[in-house]
């Protein structure tokens, strides 16, 4: 008894520091922040949380952020983070990722947690309710995820619409939309009309054709199919928004073929970026499984997708040879994650997953680490660090023909 009243002593101690620290711009209090908040979310919140249907508990947490409730980050990013690219300014190179604000609710509050950019998405032409439920599993001792959504979406109309909103207003940092095809849509006809609804509300724009929950999309990666819809998709940014990049969102199951046609079509249609990886259909062996789940339909993501995305971003950044700005994906959770992505070509980072179990201050926690490792291996910037691992493990690809 008297160790449970020493342990509620220190949560309330804790909750008393952060309520007392939250307004005060000092890196030291922005630590003292994140160190009680992450106790009293991992002691308290999570415990609590993890016993609700995951996807109900997704949506508390962006019902959460969108209502202002969730953690803002009031010191000032270190110089060493702030990076451009695709001509895009940003105070940090941590976002996002598409897939936990679907539908624009909470764009705000997600930037105010402290991340240079957020990913909305991904957002259909038309409303569509996704798979069936249950379609969300935890792998909580993998601190893991599988889903099968199947981008479920209250349409490009309704989205646009709080963006425009949204708009009207300074936003303090960049806002990424990530664009899905109906189940029974025209791939072209879904992406352009995507391109054309989202170019004057968004600062990118991503084509997402690597989502393992919609049938047929990932054979839009195939060569031949890539091509005439990247080209159509840049046919029409040209011609409705001809500023904002477009990035293309590819899977890690690709094999190295696919890679190089990939690669290749990415290089000769002139997209800006590309996002690698979004979840994958493999199921590691060394999964703990804890919950019975692995066998579940659907993206596994979180720490097992991991290494799998860094080597698929490690092969891209040397097939692209290093011209093409990519978004490092798949298991980011601390720092040291953050900054191996960037070693393996990524010039931003995203994280989803993760979120969930190390909490809304972990965001912080990320950026801080990050800077310091930067620094620590003698670097002024995250531009310096880009690819030093790739270009390492990966020889350059021999050049056959026109574009390789």
């Amino acid at each position: 008894m008297a160790a449970r009243g020493l342990f509620k002593g220190l949560l309330g101690a804790g909750g008393i520091v952060v309520a007392g620290v939250a307004w005060l711009p000092h890196p030291i209090a922005g630590d003292m922040k994140e160190h009680y908040g992450t106790l009293l979310y991992k002691k308290v919140a999570w415990p609590v949380l993890r016993r609700i249907d995951p996807e109900t508990t997704h949506n508390i947490s962006v019902q959460a952020c969108a209502m202002g409730l969730t953690p803002v980050d009031r010191v000032k990013d270190s110089k060493t983070l702030s990076t451009q690219v695709m001509g895009l300014d940003m105070s940090n190179p941590l976002g996002l990722a598409a897939g936990w604000d679907k539908q624009a609710e909470a764009v705000v509050g997600a930037l105010n947690m402290g991340f240079g950019h957020v990913e909305i998405g991904s957002v259909t032409p038309l409303p569509q309710p996704g798979n069936p439920k249950p379609r969300m599993f935890r792998l909580e001792q993998d601190q893991a995820v599988i889903n099968r959504y199947g981008f479920n979406s209250e349409g490009a109309e309704a989205v646009y619409l709080r963006l425009r909103e949204l708009r009207k207003n300074p936003v303090r940092g960049v806002v990424g939309i990530n664009l899905g095809k109906n189940k029974e849509g025209d791939a072209v006809k879904d992406f352009t009309y995507g391109v054309e609804r989202f170019g004057d509300v968004a600062d990118y724009l991503v084509v997402n054709v690597s989502s393992p929950n919609t049938p047929g999309l990932r054979t839009l990666q195939k060569r031949s199919e890539l091509e005439k819809l990247l080209k159509a998709v840049v046919s029409s940014r040209n011609k409705h928004c001809p500023t904002k990049p477009v990035l293309v969102k590819i899977a890690p199951d690709n094999s190295d073929q696919d890679l190089v046609d990939i690669c290749v079509v990415a290089k000769k249609v002139g997209v800006q970026g590309m996002i690698v990886s979004n979840t994958t259909n493999d199921r590691p062996d060394s999964l703990i499984n804890a919950e019975g789940n692995k066998q579940e339909t659907g993206g596994l993501s979180g720490a097992p997708l991991k290494d799998k995305s860094t080597e698929c971003l490690k092969k891209v950044y040397v097939l692209t040879e290093g011209k093409i700005p990519l978004i490092g994906v798949g298991g980011v959770g601390s720092g040291a994650d953050a900054y191996e992505k960037i070693r393996a070509g990524a010039s931003m980072v995203q994280m989803y997953t993760r979120l969930a179990y190390e909490g809304p201050y972990a965001v912080r926690k990320i950026k801080r680490d990050l800077d310091n490792l930067i620094k620590k291996d003698g670097f002024s910037g995250v531009s310096e660090c880009v690819g030093l691992d790739a270009r390492a493990k990966y020889p350059a690809p021999a050049k056959t023909g026109l574009f390789w």
